[in-house]
């Protein structure tokens, strides 16, 4: 038994900072709420050395009887994850003053959802797969419906809780088909081992048929394909602005590598059967995603559409099960991640007080007036409709290659021409900026100068990593190969 804990200490640490966090907020005065800022900040820095502190390059740490796993995936995903973080806190901080969104407990709701994402990035076992899943998903509901005083925030925190609990359902009963079928294994390593020795003896066994089918229908509903997608575009467009830009950003890193962990770490084997699965989840997606972001005009809606579309991108990557589709896979959630936080920071810093930039009509005019904040997200389409020298076309020319390297000619095919057909809505909201006449004057909130420079370094990032993304991609290799 490994009841070792050094390999978890950042995860305690997390949560050891959550409950002084929520103490000290229990006893100070309204007007002093701002130092739950500076604490969230202050925990997230400290993750991410106690992180960088913990991990032994080339070794793999187990703690918890074996079941959290400090691997070089989890390791490199964690530090993402922390970065992430702070980026968002940065971005975040000025609106959720304005919006007087319950300041402490925005915060700490938020760093449980970060504790979540931790859990199930290094956990090595279905129940604590699902445990990290639920810290996770039980705080996004509680994020979503944080505006209380707003209906459209209250609907869609509804939706999404009773969507995610059928989905955490399916997901459950999934897993309880694996374990019998496996002989009561729920370590990853065991079930992969158990359902080897399954095949090697010709055993036709219904059940773990049963469980992957209601393991990837699951799994698929948190990456958000079709046609589990219905929660994302009523949650992006119902929840505030800040607590969309973390459902559409941070949470993406822990939902890959979930998936990832559960499918190639212990249902390998049986990967022709989920694979089947997650290409017509793939090409429904990329259909539904960029079509009907077409005809949006609310710019949320249309950016969680986008990213059913990518997730769509993502499962083509999963299906090959090769080392390149699989750092590809990391590759391209780590990019889209950073892309998206650029563009859902410029519409924060867009926001202010009650008004809130949400519409494409919004946006008319907005190089005239602040150009800086126009370029940003121009650099954020065109990267996210895949134009280089951008980061988004070498993340999807990654997937494109280990497509035609693993044999699935025609999927690349398809995905190329799906992303012509989404070049339009990205190259509509360029449009808008630049040659679009304002129908009021755009107002920028006094924003710090720490969420400023965030924001154009964020901008920058992608342009330098499309010009030089090797260094990132040899880093995602490393991750899946250890």
């Amino acid at each position: 038994m490994n009841i070792s804990l050094f390999a978890a200490i950042p995860e305690i640490f997390v949560t050891g900072m959550l409950v002084i966090m929520l103490l000290i907020d229990a006893f100070i005065d309204e007007k002093k709420k701002a130092v739950n800022t500076i604490w969230a900040i202050l925990t997230l820095i400290g993750g991410f050395v106690l992180q960088l502190y913990v991990f032994i390059p080339g070794k793999v740490q187990l703690a918890f009887n074996d079941m959290f796993i400090l691997d070089a995936m989890a390791c490199g995903m964690k530090l993402f994850t922390y970065l992430t973080g702070i980026i968002v806190v940065l971005y975040v901080k000025r609106y959720v003053d304005d919006k007087q969104l319950l300041k402490g407990e925005f915060y700490a709701i938020f760093l449980f959802a970060i504790l979540g994402m931790l859990v199930m990035i290094s956990a090595n076992n279905m129940l604590i797969l699902y445990v990290g899943l639920e810290l996770l998903s039980l705080a996004l509901y509680g994020l979503v419906a944080i505006d209380r005083d707003n209906v459209r925030s209250t609907e869609a925190a509804m939706k999404f809780f009773i969507l995610g609990a059928l989905s955490s359902g399916l997901l459950l009963y999934g897993i309880s088909f694996i374990y019998g079928a496996t002989n009561g294994h729920l370590q990853l390593e065991s079930v992969y081992a158990e359902i080897g020795a399954l095949m090697k003896g010709h055993v036709n066994n219904a059940s773990l048929v049963f469980g992957v089918v209601f393991v990837v229908a699951g799994l698929m509903f948190k990456l958000g394909l079709v046609p589990f997608h219905m929660w994302v575009p009523d949650v992006y467009e119902g929840s505030t602005l800040a607590v969309t830009t973390v459902i559409g950003t941070v949470t993406e890193l822990a939902a890959v590598v979930f998936v990832i962990r559960f499918l190639v770490g212990g249902l390998a084997l049986l990967g022709p059967q989920w694979s089947i699965m997650l290409s017509v989840l793939a090409f429904l997606s990329l259909i539904i995603g960029n079509i009907v972001a077409i005809a949006q005009t609310n710019i949320k809606r249309m950016l969680g559409y986008s990213a059913i579309s990518h997730m769509g991108f993502i499962a083509f990557g999963l299906m090959t099960t090769s080392v390149e589709g699989l750092s590809a896979v990391i590759f391209y959630v780590v990019t889209y991640v950073l892309t998206a936080l650029a563009g859902f920071g410029v519409l924060l810093m867009l926001s202010r007080d009650k008004y809130e930039c949400e519409k494409i009509d919004d946006l008319k005019g907005l190089n005239k007036s602040h150009p800086i904040y126009a370029g940003i997200l121009l650099l954020v389409m065109f990267s996210l409709a895949g134009i280089p020298p951008l980061v988004g076309f070498y993340a999807k020319l990654k997937i494109l290659e280990a497509l035609v390297a693993t044999g699935y000619i025609r999927s690349a095919i398809f995905a190329v021409v799906m992303s012509l057909i989404g070049a339009f809505f990205y190259l509509r909201i360029v449009k808008v900026m630049y040659f679009d006449e304002q129908d009021s004057e755009i107002i920028v909130a006094d924003n710090c100068i720490l969420g400023r420079s965030a924001l154009v370094l964020n901008g920058l990032a992608l342009l330098v990593l499309g010009v030089v993304p090797q260094q990132l991609m040899v880093a995602c290799l490393r991750f899946i190969t250890g």
